[in-house]
């Protein structure tokens, strides 16, 4: 891009001293805090986005104190510390279920919806009035997956005349792919030269005293050796490996006293795996893990799994932990696609022992790759079934009533979901109600409230396939009252009510589903469509363009909004969402068709007959493409062409008015007035106040009657408009 001096920048190559200096001499806004390290090493997920919340929030808090409350949850899941001032009012079954009760998880989709709502937490909380301001984020080429969501967000969405973004890598750090194609796009790229400050040249200055190099190696772990300066490093180096874990064991013992929730998560763990005592690591990685579990932080979950298994040189002697840390391994590879890795897990855990839990819960998990996580081509209800077949026998064999109830329902519950997938809807719903009714006779009303949840929403899916509308709703009232703050089940409900033609039901559950999440592009796009088949254009357009800012991959968004842009007359963004859509979906028929009736109003006709045959050979019944087509074919007087096109047309759609209209008017012209008038008198009686549509049916009453074969005058061109 330009060198405008609002853009972001991308500072990348040499070192971190350099890079520095590069900025001071870029005459940028003052900073809005002191340049903050990205490195995941420092406080793991959100290590840059929660420094900068933190320093942020007290600030906003009083300025703003509604805008705390509208993104806490995105606030506590990066900068858990803000809990004393941050109250989370949004807390759900799933986030404050216990760790034997976890039935259900976040969506791998949430951590970016958490990423939106920290970039608008900061966009909108921005001091104002004064200036423009940047943020610097060095090391992003170690960032953890959360803030390379982050910070990808950050530079897209963020204004750079009020929040200049400089985004630092070094010559060792490559940002992840999806910053890199945003940086590429929005910021203005500097290359740094790779340089040694002869200061700190360790050549230059050789450290030969051992109180000399424990002071530079000290140093180093005081920026939890994340720190790129030679002279540090070497001293570290220079340390033997004795001393290199005691300072570890120190390093990682003083940032346990600060008593800071998010150093459990980065720093301490790095600390104590490189220090002398491995199970405590071990433990602590686990924790860790299980923080990230919970808050769907995926990628993070695999990456303390390989490092807490990794210290147990043996699962025998350390069972439980070793089968928690690896069943939550399994759990984020199939959540992210993973899955071959993830049965790799699996098949390890069968290896490694013998204990019937550990078969049961690995036989399970090994169905939902086959029916839910494979890609498609590799699913297989039937070994998914088998699978699951295993795991309900195993868990017969419990002794204590209540477990067996519960693993009972719970296989149960994924047996259900594969018949349905099956399509045995009947079947599916039968074992939803058996896994239903053997928890209310077993269980205490409060045990396993989420599975429970779990299963009427789970029956609710069904009902809903089966078209019990009014069965559904019933079980997602009870399934609200118990957890009232997961967002979900108001965008399901609101779906719900929507087919049922309660639109203003359905447009309050979708309202309230956006205030109960981190921002949702499924809920706004679902009311964006609600509110235009309402005739609410600009509440849709809103929607539409929102969705599109959140996630601009999205083809659908981009069909509807370039769809009332045409219908506005606004030729330019029409054709522009129209060429962004096919950029991402070059075969879509509709981004072809809206293309096309943009190349027809600006006369184009070429272009324009060339978009719709492309629509055409995908999908032959798109209706607005044969309506199109036919009018450019009216318009040439290559009306055999348009009356091929235009009867298709009334196959697809007979009631349709408009295009019997139009028919009529090919007929004319070749002088086939008896269909003309037979297409009016249909056209006439479905639009009863169209006097457009009455008076040509009038005219064509006449001419027919006097048997004309003249042309059909000055119908034609109201034909040829129509079409």
């Amino acid at each position: 891009m330009g060198t405008d001096h609002f853009a972001h920048r991308w500072i990348r190559g040499g070192s971190s001293r350099a890079r520095a200096a590069t900025i001071d001499g870029l005459g940028l806004p003052a900073l809005l805090l002191p340049p903050v390290n990205a490195d995941q090493v420092l406080r793991g997920p959100y290590t840059a986005a929660g420094t900068v919340i933190r320093a942020l929030t007290p600030g906003v808090l009083q300025r703003n104190e509604g805008l705390v409350r509208r993104y806490d949850i995105e606030l506590l899941s990066c900068a858990p510390e803000l809990e004393s001032i941050v109250p989370n009012s949004r807390q759900t079954l799933t986030s404050m279920a216990l760790p034997t009760e976890r039935t259900r998880y976040y969506a791998r989709l949430r951590t970016q919806r958490i990423a939106h709502g920290l970039v608008e937490f900061i966009r909108d909380g921005l001091p104002e009035g004064g200036g423009p301001h940047t943020l610097v984020l060095e090391h992003a080429g170690r960032a953890e997956h959360t803030d390379t969501e982050f910070m990808a967000a950050a530079v897209r969405r963020i204004d750079p005349a009020r929040l200049t973004i400089v985004i630092c890598t070094g010559d060792d750090q490559s940002p992840h792919p999806a910053l890199l194609a945003v940086l590429t796009e929005r910021a203005e790229t500097l290359e740094v030269s790779p340089r040694i400050d002869p200061a700190g040249d360790p050549a230059s200055d050789p450290a030969s005293d051992p109180a000399t190099v424990m002071e530079r190696a000290a140093g180093y772990l005081r920026t939890e050796c994340s720190s790129d300066d030679p002279v540090l490093r070497a001293g570290y180096a220079e340390l033997d490996p004795v001393q290199r874990a005691r300072l570890h064991d120190d390093r990682a013992a003083e940032l346990m006293a600060r008593d800071q929730q998010s150093l459990w998560f980065g720093a301490i763990p790095f600390h104590l795996e490189r220090g002398t005592d491995r199970p405590r690591a071990a433990q602590v990685l686990y924790e860790a893990q299980d923080r990230a579990v919970v808050n769907g932080f995926y990628e993070a979950v695999v990456g303390y799994a390989r490092r807490g298994l990794s210290l147990i040189d043996d699962p025998a002697p350390d069972h439980a932990r070793w089968w928690r840390i690896t069943s939550h391994l399994g759990l984020a590879l199939s959540v992210l696609g993973r899955t071959d890795e993830a049965m790799h897990v699996y098949d390890d855990a069968r290896l490694n022992s013998t204990d019937p839990k550990v078969h049961m819960a690995a036989a399970y998990s090994t169905a939902m790759l086959y029916t839910r996580h494979n890609q498609p081509g590799e699913r297989d209800q039937n070994l998914a079934k088998a699978w699951l077949n295993s795991a309900i026998a195993t868990a017969s064999l419990i002794e204590k009533p209540s477990d067996r109830a519960f693993s009972s329902a719970f296989y149960r519950n994924g047996l259900a979901l594969v018949e349905a997938t099956l399509g045995r809807r009947d079947e599916a719903l039968r074992l939803v109600d058996w896994c239903l009714d053997s928890l209310d006779r077993l269980l205490a009303p409060t045990e396993h409230l989420l599975h429970r949840c779990v299963l009427k929403n789970n029956r609710a899916r069904v009902y809903v396939s089966l078209g019990r509308l009014d069965d559904a709703l019933a079980d997602y009232a009870v399934v609200i009252d118990n957890d009232p703050n997961h967002a979900e089940h108001y965008l399901e409900r609101g779906n719900i009510l929507r087919k049922l033609g309660r639109f203003g039901e359905a447009l309050a559950d979708y309202g309230t589903a956006q205030r109960l999440s981190p921002p949702f592009p499924e809920i706004y796009y679902n009311r964006g469509d609600l509110r235009l088949s309402q005739q609410d254009v600009t509440g849709a357009l809103a929607d539409f363009s929102y969705v599109i800012e959140l996630s601009p991959d999205l083809v659908d968004a981009y069909v509807n909004r370039a769809g009332i842009y045409l219908n506005q007359g606004r030729l330019e963004a029409a054709q522009a969402d129209a060429v962004t859509g096919l950029r991402i979906d070059p075969d879509n028929p509709y981004l072809l068709v809206v293309l096309g009736q943009v190349q027809a109003e600006r006369g184009e006709v070429t272009l324009a007959r060339l978009a719709y045959d492309q629509a055409l050979t995908l999908d032959r019944e798109m209706l607005p493409a044969l309506v199109g087509r036919a009018g450019l074919a009216y318009d040439a007087g290559e009306f055999d062409s348009a009356l091929v096109d235009l009867s298709l047309a009334v196959e697809l759609e007979p009631a349709d008015a408009l295009i019997r209209y139009n028919r009529a008017f090919v007929y004319q012209e070749r002088g086939r007035w008896d269909e003309a008038l037979a297409d009016l008198e249909i056209a006439a009686g479905r639009a009863v106040d169209d006097p457009e549509i009455a008076a040509a049916r009038d005219l064509c009453r006449a001419k027919a009657g006097a048997g004309a074969g003249a042309g059909a005058g000055a119908g034609a061109g109201a034909g040829a408009g129509a079409a």
